[in-house]
């Protein structure tokens, strides 16, 4: 089981009541679409093992097992912590917002997939999540209904690049691919989008959320907080990408980069990734978190708040400008 960090995946809540209240008069032609599409449940038959699975996987050495095992047990949370605030949702909305509850309904069906998927994958490596355990003894993190479509639309933007760009880097170099699991990302990918898509139509219907200098300076600092925790995270596992072929930094960068244009197409500002000092404050933050882990150095975490501190203070990007660039 994982120990608690700053940034080990999180289960989130929120204020049910006020989601209830929640008017999607605006844009509820976009968001029924959506449903329909949860509806054809395309991945339906998809998370099957097949016999790729077969294989004795104690026998990888101890230091790659380890690697897989703590990327499975993350994913795993992760998919779970999803599972359960769409269910919550789906649960707590079916009387007020019948179209949002059969949303949410679909979106915990596929998560629960994820981790179920995910689940028994562990299993090859001798371990596994209790999850009914997890949904007991977790602790909750709360955010207001705004703040968590922030935070969500970006967890599923940002899972469906992590996703593609894997699976599109294993099906080029397949000498990389060392377990069968990933050959299933490109179709998982897709129920990530369709999340993504889910999230931006429900932030649509409330145009004041994504108008205006608060929205923006929320919208950055959900960008950014995203971002930083992806990158510290994984440049400190470099040794599990390096394992299927990639090099973590150059990894990161490319899903924030990708992450960072899809955020463009719903949100008034994005984070200006081509700021001469951006990934080089990214790189010193990621420093300062690894020698605050070794050490508990609070100097050390300081560092990590200064860093992120300044990478905020970088002028955002209005993506009007550019997608005008663009065009």
């Amino acid at each position: 089981m994982q120990t608690q960090t700053l940034l080990t995946p999180r289960f989130y809540t929120t204020d049910f009541e006020q989601m209830a209240k929640y008017d999607i008069s605006l844009n509820r032609s976009q968001i029924e679409a959506i449903v329909n599409e949860f509806r054809k449940d395309y991945n339906q038959t998809h998370f099957i093992r097949d016999e790729e699975f077969d294989q004795a996987w104690g026998q990888l050495p101890a230091s790659d097992r380890q690697w897989f095992q703590e990327f499975l047990e993350r994913s795993c949370t992760a998919e779970f912590s999803g599972f359960l605030l769409y269910k919550e949702l789906s649960r707590r909305l079916r009387n007020s917002n019948p179209l949002l509850a059969e949303g949410f309904a679909y979106m915990s069906r596929d998560e629960a997939r994820h981790a179920g998927f995910l689940n028994k994958a562990m299993a090859d490596f001798g371990v596994s999540l209790d999850l009914g355990f997890l949904t007991k003894h977790r602790e909750y993190t709360f955010f207001q209904p705004r703040f968590i479509f922030y935070a969500t639309y970006l967890s599923e933007k940002i899972g469906y690049w992590r996703y593609i760009t894997i699976y599109r880097h294993l099906e080029s170099h397949p000498k990389w691919s060392v377990y069968p699991i990933f050959k299933f990302f490109e179709k998982w990918c897709q129920d990530e989008n369709r999340h993504g898509d889910f999230f931006a139509a429900i932030l649509k219907a409330k145009p004041e959320w994504l108008t205006g200098w608060g929205s923006e300076l929320w919208c950055q600092f959900f960008l950014l907080s995203v971002f930083a925790t992806m990158y510290l995270n994984d440049l400190q596992r470099k040794d599990f990408y390096q394992l299927i072929g990639l090099d973590a930094r150059a990894f990161d960068i490319h899903v924030i980069r990708k992450t960072n244009e899809s955020s463009a197409r719903l949100f008034p500002v994005v984070l200006d990734v081509d700021h001469v000092d951006f990934f080089h404050l990214m790189d010193n933050c990621a420093c300062a978190y690894q020698q605050w882990r070794e050490t508990k150095n609070p100097f050390a975490l300081a560092k990590v708040c200064i860093y992120l501190l300044r990478l905020y203070l970088i002028k955002p990007v209005k993506t009007q400008a550019l997608w005008n660039t663009v065009k």
